[in-house]
Formats: structure tokens, C-alpha cells, sequence
């Protein structure tokens, strides 16, 4: 089994509706200190002056690489994990996806840096905001909270209005509208001083269910599967339509496929 996605961009209407049920299915917190949190993303292009312009739309996410410069440049923590014992923090499962151990993680950031995931940066700066630049691995600083909406202590109107640390309490949980699930080395928040990607959703593949970015695509231009199951359709399509990966140069063998062309809808 080699699970994979298709993102068919002919289909894709840019709407968001992936980002947002990747955010509520994963509970990442709000851009911060130069990361994004978006492990479901979108680059973001327009040119020409109206009415003679072009806008373009593209879903970006964890490319899953065959091979990823995310692990081979990650140290982990040898000390920890023991001796003869697989020690680096990311790693890939035998379906293969590439998933983060944040129990062997040291929050060195190195994975994001130049040497390691070619699409990631150590900061995002301003052209993030336009959709111009993404990273598909965001870190969580030492001794910060990974929820710090819902850590806080202040109100907009004191006496009139409610803390975001108060509404969690009232609702009892860490966040108000956590999805909460058991997914091993997966946790539902992360911890501070840990990087943290997607995930292909690996609580729900394993239990047989899609991707939240895929189930809820109104428009189905995600299509995610076995790519060596030739019965599969993400196996189908890529055997029948012209297919490309983002940054191929790089080397990395993406798992993450792209067909048709985004086409702004009136």
C-alpha cells in the first residue's frame, strides 16, 4: 500500500472548505510569531490589471515525499527513545505516510530549515498573508501554549465580557470545540517545543475513513487512496490524466499529485 492524494484543480473552487475542517479535525491554533498552523493550505496568485486579469488557487499540504529531507536531516532523540531503537521524531508508516513522533521531538526546527522540507520556511513573513509563500511545517515555541486563545486569561470588556481561559473551563475542555481522538503517537494538540505537519489524517485512514480535507470537499476535486491499488481511482486518474508535483527538481518523489488547471469561477 502507497497512500496518496489527487488534488484535481479543474474541480477546485478555492472556497476553503478543506483548511477549515483540516483546522477543526486537527485543532491547530491561530497564526502566530511567524507560523501558520495551516496544515491545509493554498498558494495564492493574481496578475494583470482588471479587467485583464488572472487569479490562480492551488490546495498545498504535506507532500508526503517518497523521499523526505524532513527525516533524513531530523536528530531526534536517541537518548530517549533507547538503544536500537528508532529515534527520529518524523518517520514513515508502512502505508507511507510521513508522521511526527512529538515524544522524540527536540524543537530544533531544522526540518524547515534550507536542508530540510523544501516546502516550509523557519518564518513566514508578509507574503504568507497574500497566499504567496506556505509552510507545510509550523513549530510551536518553547514555553508557549499551543492554545494560547484559550489560555487567556484577559477580556475584550472586563466584567462584561468572557476570557477565552474562561469559556474552555466552562466547557471542560482544553479548547471549546476540540476534536478529541486517540491516535497513539498522534496527539489531538501538540505540545510546546514540537513542530507539527499533517497528517494525511492518519487517526481516520486507519480506521477507514477519508481525509477531513477530502470528506468535505464540495466540489470532490480531492480524491485520496492506494496509488498501488490499480482498482483504486486516484490510481485510475493518474494512469488516465497528465499529473504533476510541486517542486519535482527537488527529488523528493511527492505523493501529492496535481491535474487540470484552477479556473477562477464567476
Amino acid at each position: 500500500m502507497k497512500l496518496g492524494m489527487v488534488i484535481d484543480l479543474s474541480r477546485c473552487v478555492g472556497c476553503g472548505s478543506c483548511a477549515l475542517a483540516c483546522k477543526a479535525e486537527n485543532n491547530t491554533r491561530n497564526r502566530a510569531g511567524g507560523q501558520s498552523y495551516n496544515w491545509a493550505d493554498f498558494l495564492m496568485h493574481s496578475e494583470g490589471t482588471f479587467p485583464n486579469t488572472r487569479h490562480m488557487v492551488m490546495p498545498v499540504l504535506c507532500n508526503h515525499c517518497d523521499e523526505p529531507p524532513c527525516i533524513s536531516i531530523c536528530p531526534g532523540n536517541p537518548e530517549k527513545a533507547g538503544p536500537g531503537k528508532p529515534y527520529k521524531a518524523l518517520f514513515k508508516t508502512p502505508e507511507g505516510i510521513t508522521m511526527h513522533n512529538p515524544e522524540l521531538c527536540v524543537g530544533c526546527g531544522d526540518c524547515q530549515r534550507e536542508k530540510g522540507c523544501p516546502y516550509s520556511h523557519e518564518t513566514l513573513g508578509p507574503t504568507s498573508l497574500d497566499g504567496e509563500t506556505y509552510s507545510v511545517i509550523s513549530l510551536n515555541p518553547y514555553e508557549d501554549e499551543p492554545q494560547p486563545f484559550w489560555a487567556d486569561k484577559t477580556s475584550a470588556i472586563p466584567g462584561g465580557t468572557s476570557s477565552g481561559a474562561e469559556i474552555s473551563a466552562k466547557a471542560g475542555t482544553r479548547i471549546p470545540a476540540m476534536t478529541a481522538w486517540q491516535g497513539g503517537e498522534l496527539q489531538p494538540i501538540r505540545s510546546d517545543d514540537v513542530v507539527e505537519k499533517c497528517t494525511f489524517c492518519y487517526h481516520r485512514v486507519t480506521n477507514g475513513l477519508q481525509p477531513a480535507c477530502v470528506e468535505v470537499c464540495p466540489a470532490q476535486a480531492r480524491i485520496f487512496g492506494d496509488q498501488q491499488d490499480p482498482n483504486s481511482q486516484i490510481s485510475k486518474i493518474l494512469k488516465k490524466q497528465k499529473s504533476f508535483r510541486l517542486q519535482e527538481d527537488k527529488k523528493t518523489k511527492p505523493n501529492v499529485h496535481y491535474v487540470g488547471r484552477y479556473s477562477p469561477r464567476a
